[in-house]
């Protein structure tokens, strides 16, 4: 590996939405900065799987289903 070129690893503060903070190793900043997550695992729906909702613009989505309704999709 090349020397000098890779980013300092050090200890940041991460503080959740809720207020919650945790320590991490990371390349932001600098050694005890404080990372403010505006959005967190705790609250999105992609980690917590929270409702859903499909756009269905165009049709594009009637079109494949009925288009592939045999193979139980």
């Amino acid at each position: 590996m090349k020397k000098n070129i890779h980013p300092e690893y050090h200890l940041v503060d991460v503080k959740l939405t809720d207020g919650t903070i945790y320590q991490m190793k990371s390349t932001f900043g600098s050694e005890g900065d404080t990372m403010v997550l505006d959005i967190d695992p705790k609250v999105h729906p992609a980690w917590t799987g929270g409702a859903h909702r499909l756009l269905d613009t165009g049709g594009r989505v009637s079109k494949f289903k009925k288009k592939y309704e045999g193979l139980g999709f």
